[in-house]
C-alpha cells in the first residue's frame, strides 16, 4: 500500500474540503433562487454575463450531495435539494411529459427548451445520489419518470438513446457512457436489479459499437444505425472518455461479475499510448491511429487517467500506481493552481499554457468523483 498514494488521496480530498467546497457555498450559489452559477472567474467571483446550462444545476446537485453524503458538507444537503427544486420550478420543460430545458440566459430564464439526452443524464445521476445521501423517495420517483420519459420520447430500435428532440448531425456514445453511469448509481443507491439490467443493454451497446476491437479504441460518433460516420469525426477518439470507460466498465463487473478486462486493460494502453502528451496530459482528441485533432487538454482528462489508473493497480499494472500519483500531481501543477483556493484553470494548450482560464462549475463533478475514488480504492485493495 504505497505511503504516496495516500499523500495523493489525502491531497485531493483536502482540497474539496478545505478550497472547493467553501469557495463554492460562499459564490457559486445564487442567493435569491439557490441555483447555481455556470462558472467562476479567474478572480474567483461569478460570472454575471454568462448563460447557463440547465444541466449544470444537475452536476452540482451530485457534487453537493455526494459531499454531504460523506461527511464533508453538512450544508450540502440543503444546497443538492434546492437546486433540484429551482429546475423542477424553473427549468422543466413547459410541453414534455417529463424532463428539463437545455439553456438558461444571465438571469436563469430559459432561452433554449430543446430536451438533450446528454443533460437528462445528469439528473439521473443527481437524483440516484440525492436519493442514496438523503433516503427521500420523491428523488427515486423523479428518476424513473425522467427514465419512461426517455424511453418513450427518444428511445432507438436500434440500441440506446437518440439525441433528443432537435435535428442532431449524428449519434454520440457520450450521453450513453454517463447513462451508464447514472443506472449504476441508481443501482448502488437502491439495489434493484431492474437499474443493473439497462446497465446491461448500455454494455452490449459498448461492446457492439462504441469499442473497436481490432483498433483498441472507443469511438465517439455515428449514424443513426450506430455505424461510424465515415469521414475524420468519424475517426475521433477522445482519451479522456477511454479512461472513463476503464473506471466504468471496472465498477460494472464489481457489480455484475461480468468479464472486462480485456477492454479495460486495452483501453488504458491505447489512451495512454495515443492520447498522452509529453507532459503526461491528455489531449482532448485524437485519431484513432495517433495523429493529434485537437492539442488542448481540459482539467477532467486527468481525473479520468487517475481513475482509470486506480482499476489498473488493482488488476496488477506496474505502471499504474505511477500513473496515478502523478496524475494527481498534474492535476494540482497545471489546473488546481489558480489564484483563487478553490478554483481552477479549465484547459491548457498544445505547450500547456493556459488557455482557458474561468472555472466551470461542471468540472467540480469529476473532481469530486476523483477524491472519492482515490479514497475508495484503499478499502477496495482490502477485500
Amino acid at each position: 500500500m504505497s505511503q504516496a498514494l495516500h499523500a495523493a488521496a489525502s491531497r485531493l480530498e483536502n482540497w474539496i474540503k478545505q478550497d472547493a467546497l467553501p469557495l463554492w457555498l460562499a459564490r457559486g450559489l445564487v442567493p435569491e433562487t439557490g441555483a447555481n452559477y455556470e462558472r467562476l472567474t479567474p478572480a474567483g467571483v461569478p460570472d454575471l454575463e454568462s448563460s447557463t446550462r440547465v444541466r449544470v444545476q444537475a452536476r452540482q446537485a451530485f457534487f453537493f450531495a455526494a459531499a454531504y453524503q460523506r461527511g464533508w458538507c453538512p450544508e450540502g444537503k440543503s444546497v443538492a435539494k434546492k437546486l433540484l427544486a429551482f429546475v423542477q420550478q424553473h427549468a422543466a420543460h413547459p410541453t414534455a411529459a417529463a424532463g428539463y430545458t437545455h439553456l438558461l440566459d444571465k438571469n436563469f430564464r430559459v432561452v433554449d427548451t430543446k430536451q438533450d439526452l446528454y443533460d437528462h443524464a445528469f439528473f439521473l445521476l443527481a437524483n440516484a445520489w440525492c436519493y442514496r445521501a438523503f433516503k427521500e423517495d420523491a428523488y427515486l420517483q423523479e428518476a424513473d419518470k425522467l427514465i419512461a420519459h426517455l424511453d418513450a420520447a427518444f428511445g432507438s430500435a436500434v440500441g440506446g438513446w437518440i439525441e433528443g428532440d432537435y435535428a442532431y448531425a449524428c449519434r454520440r456514445q457520450n450521453p450513453h457512457m454517463h447513462l451508464f453511469e447514472a443506472f449504476l448509481a441508481l443501482f448502488d443507491a437502491t439495489g434493484d436489479a431492474k437499474y443493473l439490467a439497462r446497465v446491461g443493454e448500455l454494455f452490449a451497446l459498448f461492446q457492439s459499437h462504441f469499442f473497436d476491437a481490432e483498433k483498441g479504441v472507443l469511438f465517439e460518433f455515428f449514424d443513426d444505425h450506430w455505424t461510424r460516420l465515415p469521414n475524420a469525426k468519424g475517426d475521433t477518439v477522445e482519451p479522456g472518455h477511454m479512461m472513463e470507460w476503464v473506471w466504468l466498465l471496472d465498477w460494472y463487473h464489481r457489480r455484475s461479475g461480468r468479464p472486462v478486462a480485456q477492454y479495460t486493460s486495452t483501453l488504458y494502453a491505447r489512451g495512454l499510448e495515443i492520447g498522452m502528451d509529453k507532459s503526461g496530459l491528455l489531449f482532448d482528441a485524437v485519431s484513432y491511429t495517433g495523429e493529434v485533432i485537437d492539442r488542448n487538454k481540459r482539467c477532467w482528462g486527468i481525473t479520468e487517467l487517475i481513475k482509470a489508473s486506480l482499476v489498473q493497480i488493482r488488476a496488477g499494472n506496474p505502471q499504474a500506481e505511477a500513473i496515478a500519483i502523478k496524475g494527481v500531481d498534474d492535476l494540482f501543477t497545471y489546473y488546481l493552481c489558480a489564484a483563487t483556493p478553490g478554483s481552477y484553470v479549465d484547459q491548457r494548450g498544445a505547450q500547456d499554457e493556459i488557455v482557458v482560464d474561468v472555472a466551470p462549475a461542471s468540472t467540480l463533478y469529476h473532481l469530486i468523483v476523483a477524491a472519492m475514488e482515490l479514497l475508495d480504492h484503499f478499502e477496495l485493495i482490502k477485500t
